[in-house]
């Protein structure tokens, strides 16, 4: 029997990603199923009977040129949430779930959060996925950017929490951004800021596709932490929380921006044992 042409196609396109992706399978059958118009495990249920569409070839040769998939397919998996991206923002990681793991158990034993700010809140992957695990909660995200405030209003609607999250155009650069933020204080503050060095080696798939804005934070990669982490109490209620993310070696220099502010703070760790994020607590802001 002559074997089904999808199969033999999703091997081939998975030989030929395996020099520019660590998931060259993964990446060749979320390429199809998308080109096909189907979830991709009924994709893989149905593989011996489906023919290869004619879109395939050319989402391939984006892939090959170290396109990332998200961005090929323009969506991508969040917590518990499929969101829309475009390069315009950048493609949420499973690594910046632990910011709302830390929150999560954070407020386990404690009144949950009523007000939720998201700063730089690009696709809007954080401040929603705190408003899927704090029902009660509404939030608002924060962009400089009005092309990723575009993505973040279309995955409100998206998602189904258009009634209870708003978004803002405001700039942390200007002088008096907090003062212009509305529906605080702010029970929780999570923010995911630029903190890549200028000169850092980064892959292709980041460095030529995701926007630099969104990345690079001067020659240490601490320039955003710098402006906001002093700036942050203003927005926040007496006994609040704060996440930041963090890039692996800067828990150190962020935790001391953080101690000169007057802030308690501790480190945790991702699913990998690197340093990914610190809580900020403002019960001893001074």
């Amino acid at each position: 029997m002559k074997p089904s042409p999808l199969p033999i196609a999703l091997r081939h396109a998975a030989d030929a990603l395996s020099h520019v992706s660590d998931s060259p399978r993964l990446d060749a059958e979320l390429l199809m199923a998308y080109a096909l118009g189907m979830d991709r495990s009924d994709m893989l249920l149905r593989q011996r009977d489906l023919s290869v569409p004619a879109a395939f070839p050319a989402m391939l040769a984006r892939r090959r040129a170290n396109e990332p998939v998200a961005y090929i397919i323009g969506l991508q998996h969040f917590w518990d949430l499929q969101l829309a991206v475009t390069p315009a923002v950048l493609i949420p990681r499973a690594d910046s779930e632990l910011l709302i793991e830390i929150a999560i158990q954070h407020f386990s034993a404690r009144a949950q959060p009523k007000a939720i700010i998201d700063l730089g809140t690009g696709s809007g992957a954080l401040i929603l996925a705190a408003l899927s695990a704090f029902s009660g909660a509404r939030g608002i995200g924060i962009d400089a950017s009005q092309a990723a405030l575009d993505v973040a209003d279309g995955n409100r609607f998206r998602c189904g929490f258009a009634e209870r999250l708003s978004l803002q155009r405001l700039d942390w650069r200007d002088a008096d951004w907090t003062q212009a933020a509305t529906g605080g204080p702010f029970d929780l503050l999570l923010c995911n800021p630029p903190y890549v060095e200028q000169d850092a080696d980064l892959s292709p798939m980041v460095r030529d596709f995701e926007p630099g804005s969104a990345l690079f934070a001067g020659a240490d990669g601490l320039d955003d932490y710098r402006l906001l982490i002093p700036a942050i109490s203003r927005l926040m209620a007496g006994d609040a929380l704060a996440v930041f993310e963090i890039g692996a070696t800067q828990a150190d220099a962020v935790g001391v921006m953080a101690q000169a502010a007057g802030f308690d703070w501790q480190m945790h760790r991702d699913i990998a044992g690197k340093p990914r994020a610190l809580a900020l607590r403002t019960g001893s802001v001074k």
